[in-house]
C-alpha cells in the first residue's frame, strides 16, 4: 500500500514545523512518560509545538490498556510499567528506536485510525529505504516482514505501534527494532500475538548505525506528516 495523503499540521495559512528531538543515551521510562504528559498538555493548551522525540530505553516491558497478565512470561526479568497507551505487552531496550509522536489531531483531522495508518506507512517507508519490505496485517498490529526461509507462511514482527490520544493530542508512538537483543522478547507474548517471531534490521543483515536510521525516519516523516524543525 502506498503512503497516505500527507496530514501536515496546517495552522491558519502556514504549516508549523514539528520539533524533532533525539535523546542521548538511555532514557528512563518514567521520565519519558512524564515529559510526554507535559508536552501533550502544552500542545493542547496552545503553549507548545508538536514534537517527535526519539529515544532508547534500558530493557523493560510495558503493558498497554489491553494487556493480559498471562502474556507476561518472565515476571522478574526486567522492570514492568503499566501505561495508558493502546495495545498489549511490548519490550523496549537498547538497539530499538522508540519514537514518541506528539501531534495535534485538531489541526490534522480528528481521525485516530487514519493517524495509526500514517504511522504504519511511516515505518514501511523507512524500512523500504533499507531494502526491507515491511507490511501491515489487518488482523495483527505492527509492521511485519515475510521470512520465507523459515517457512512458506512465516512472518516476523519488526516494529510496533501503540498510541494514546488526550484532548486530540497524540502521544506514545512507534518502536522499530534496529539491533536489539531479540532474546529479550521471549519474556512476553509481543502485542498478544503468538505463533510469529520478532526480527530487526540487524537480524535481516543490515549493518548500519542508529544515526542512519534516524536520518531516514526524519526524511520519511516529513513526506507523510510535514516539515520538521531544527533538531
Amino acid at each position: 500500500m502506498g503512503l497516505v495523503k500527507p496530514i501536515a499540521g496546517v495552522r491558519g495559512n502556514a504549516v508549523d514545523p514539528v520539533e524533532w528531538r533525539v535523546a542521548a543515551g538511555l532514557t528512563d521510562y518514567g521520565v519519558a512518560v512524564a515529559e510526554m504528559e507535559k508536552v501533550v498538555a502544552g500542545i493542547a493548551e496552545g503553549r507548545a509545538a508538536e514534537r517527535v522525540w526519539l529515544v532508547e530505553h534500558p530493557p523493560l516491558y510495558t503493558a498497554g490498556t489491553s494487556a493480559v497478565d498471562a502474556e507476561l512470561l518472565a515476571t522478574d526479568r526486567f522492570p514492568v510499567y503499566r501505561t495508558g497507551r493502546g495495545g498489549r505487552w511490548t519490550y523496549h531496550g537498547p538497539g530499538q528506536r522508540v519514537a514518541y509522536v506528539m501531534l495535534d489531531l485538531r489541526q490534522r483531522g480528528q481521525d485516530v485510525r487514519r493517524f495509526v495508518v500514517a504511522l504504519e506507512d511511516w515505518l514501511i517507508a523507512t524500512l523500504a529505504e533499507f531494502g526491507v519490505c515491511g507490511e501491515r496485517r489487518n488482523d495483527r498490529v505492527g509492521v511485519w516482514v515475510r521470512r520465507p526461509e523459515k517457512g512458506p507462511q512465516a512472518e516476523d514482527k519488526i516494529a510496533a505501534v501503540g498510541i494514546r490520544v488526550r484532548r486530540w493530542v497524540t502521544y506514545h508512538g512507534i518502536a522499530l527494532n534496529v539491533a536489539p537483543d531479540l532474546a529479550h522478547f521471549a519474556g512476553i507474548v509481543p502485542c498478544g500475538i503468538g505463533g510469529h517471531g520478532v526480527t530487526s534490521l540487524a537480524d535481516l543483515g543490515w549493518d548500519g548505525t542508529m544515526a542512519d536510521v534516524d536520518a531516514v525516519l526524519r526524511r520519511s516523516f516529513a513526506e507523510i506528516f510535514g516539515a520538521t524543525g531544527p533538531a
